[in-house]
């Protein structure tokens, strides 16, 4: 079992040893799960469940299957449940269930947190996410994902009947993930940590000479099922770079279309735009306070109206649980106090369902410009209908991909608790 054996059946036949790596490196095949849950743990306990359990029962698992073996060669049909003695194997084969569950388990929040992060990263749109814990902030459910995973799952048992048909897809999606994590690593140290460039490019000259060998090793199996994960991180490049071309060009065109909150404020006063003030409360929901919202802007324009009382509400999500009350809101008076326009920022934890029309109740009468009358206030939601252009932002077929992943995006009248028969949902169409 010494590690001579190995590297002298490397180097000694190496022609061999080279097509035998796409199976040897099976052996592994799951460490991408070890990390997986950085997220919900944290990095304490990964290190140490790895030091303290993982290792060691790796370890002592593979030495008795080698020494099983070598003992006798047919026992090379399954090593792992012949290890154990006749009465054990049953408890065993639901030992290693449990463990399948455990460690599909963590490849599933896994998948959560990635995708909560590239939605946040703008890489994927809104999605709807129900926080789980109290006191970490990666514990979190996405139905949108979950479901995604469950028809892939199933998808893949039908079509390949049999994990040794995946053999080759495992491996080659853990050497992938291993190459990336090195390169990831060695970004970190240099960006970071600001480590000297020698001692970088002799670290990943080592690891990567090793890496790229077993990922080279794997390549040589396209045909066998290796295509597969190259085939799903292809597909997720194209969807989440797709998103983020086509949020670039919807943000700059969309930008053009607000234009500054304050500057449109003052045109209000200055009867620049002449509008007919309507008796009641209009509360538009906007993305901050730098621009107008879009709803409110149609509604002058296309309208040529404005309420007598308007609230423009962001909504700042903060890393903390909860936020106290006494945080909850910040109004901004936008630089008058006779003109009935508000800003008002609320605040609130990552563990907090948005309730809007709660959350305005907070607001101090001494603050406002006369009587809001929330029981009766209508609510405005700025949206963008999609449509393919002739402008050569993207090519055809990114943008019918771009336009179909937008459907994805959560109710925004549901997630932030408004009342529908009181809801108008204003917007413009833009051109991608």
């Amino acid at each position: 079992m010494w590690p001579s054996y190995a590297l002298g059946f490397l180097f000694g036949h190496f022609g061999t040893a080279f097509f035998a790596l796409a199976a040897v490196v099976l052996a592994v095949t799951g460490a991408e799960a070890l990390y997986a849950d950085m997220g919900h743990f944290g990095r304490r306990a990964i290190t140490r469940g790895w030091m303290f359990l993982v290792f060691p029962a790796c370890v002592l698992s593979y030495l008795g299957q080698g020494a099983l073996i070598l003992d006798d060669p047919a026992n090379i049909s399954s090593p792992f449940f012949l290890l154990v003695p006749h009465w054990g194997r049953w408890p065993m084969v639901l030992l290693a269930t449990a463990a399948t569950v455990i460690a599909s388990q963590a490849v599933i929040t896994g998948a959560y947190s990635v995708a909560s992060q590239a939605a946040q990263l703008g890489y994927l749109p809104r999605l709807r996410i129900a926080h789980t814990s109290e006191s970490t902030i990666g514990q979190i459910y996405v139905p949108w994902i979950n479901w995604l995973l469950m028809v892939s799952v199933l998808t893949l048992v039908f079509a390949f009947r049999s994990s040794a048909a995946l053999a080759f897809a495992f491996g080659m999606a853990v050497t992938g993930t291993i190459t990336i994590t090195t390169l990831l690593f060695f970004y970190v140290a240099r960006a970071k940590w600001h480590t000297p460039v020698w001692l970088i490019a002799t670290g990943a000259t080592l690891l990567l000479t090793v890496d790229l060998l077993f990922v080279a090793a794997n390549l040589t199996k396209l045909v066998h099922g290796a295509w597969l994960p190259l085939l799903i991180a292809l597909t997720a490049f194209t969807v989440m770079t797709t998103w983020q071309r086509g949020r670039e060009v919807v943000t700059a065109e969309r930008a053009d279309h607000e234009g500054s909150l304050r500057e449109f404020v003052d045109q209000l006063r200055s009867g620049e735009r002449p509008v007919i003030q309507v008796p009641g409360t209009a509360v538009f929901l906007n993305r901050g306070k730098q621009t107008a919202p879009l709803a409110m802007r149609a509604n002058v324009e296309r309208n040529h109206v404005r309420h007598e009382q308007v609230v423009i509400l962001s909504i700042e999500t903060e890393p903390v649980p909860r936020v106290p009350l006494d945080r909850r809101i910040v109004v901004d008076g936008l630089g008058y106090a006779d003109d009935g326009i508000i800003h008002v920022t609320a605040r609130f934890g990552y563990m907090e369902t948005p309730d809007v029309p709660g959350t305005l109740t907070l607001i101090d009468p001494a603050e406002t410009e006369g009587p809001l009358h929330l029981d009766q206030a209508s609510y405005f939601l700025s949206t963008i209908e999609l449509r393919r252009g002739e402008a050569p932002t993207m090519a055809p077929w990114r943008k019918r991909l771009f336009i179909a992943t937008s459907h994805i995006t959560a109710d925004a009248a549901e997630h932030f608790g408004l009342p529908r028969d009181r809801t108008v949902i204003m917007g413009w169409h833009i051109e991608v």
